[in-house]
């Protein structure tokens, strides 16, 4: 039993010291939020946006659960925003092979966003539509 239960806390202690890792990018937030706050604009571009070296991006609307998020990413991520619990963001999640490397809580500001049919967004692919209320 002591060897399940040490096991177990060196699975948590591990997954906890990874998601630890992962960082907000407020820099990515603040840029989005004054393309967003200028009423011209119909989209974000992420490519131009994102400095860091990313593969894929989800863009998470409000009300999401956590295991809806970890079912889509494909792997374990903690969500630090809550989002399950709250309409006034969207999260934005970027992995770099497989792997959750920052994400960023974009704020409504009396919008919403998408990604029309897409799973997710890559450097090729990488508008997300404003979508002004």
């Amino acid at each position: 039993m002591k060897k399940v239960s040490n096991v177990i806390f060196s699975f948590y202690l591990l997954v906890g010291c990874s998601v630890s890792k992962v960082q907000q990018n407020k820099k990515l937030e603040e840029s989005i939020h004054s393309v967003v706050e200028n009423k011209s604009k119909s989209e974000i571009d992420l490519l131009s946006l994102a400095k860091f070296t990313w593969d894929k991006a989800f863009v998470f609307p409000p009300y999401t659960t956590q295991e809806s998020i970890n079912k889509q990413l494909e792997v374990y991520f903690k969500d630090p925003s809550k989002i399950n619990m709250r309409d006034d963001l969207y999260l934005l999640v970027f992995l770099n092979e497989g792997k959750v490397v920052q994400y960023a809580e974009i704020s409504r500001q009396q919008s919403d966003f998408s990604i029309e049919e897409k799973k997710y967004l890559t450097p090729t692919s990488a508008s997300i539509k404003i979508v002004r209320n």
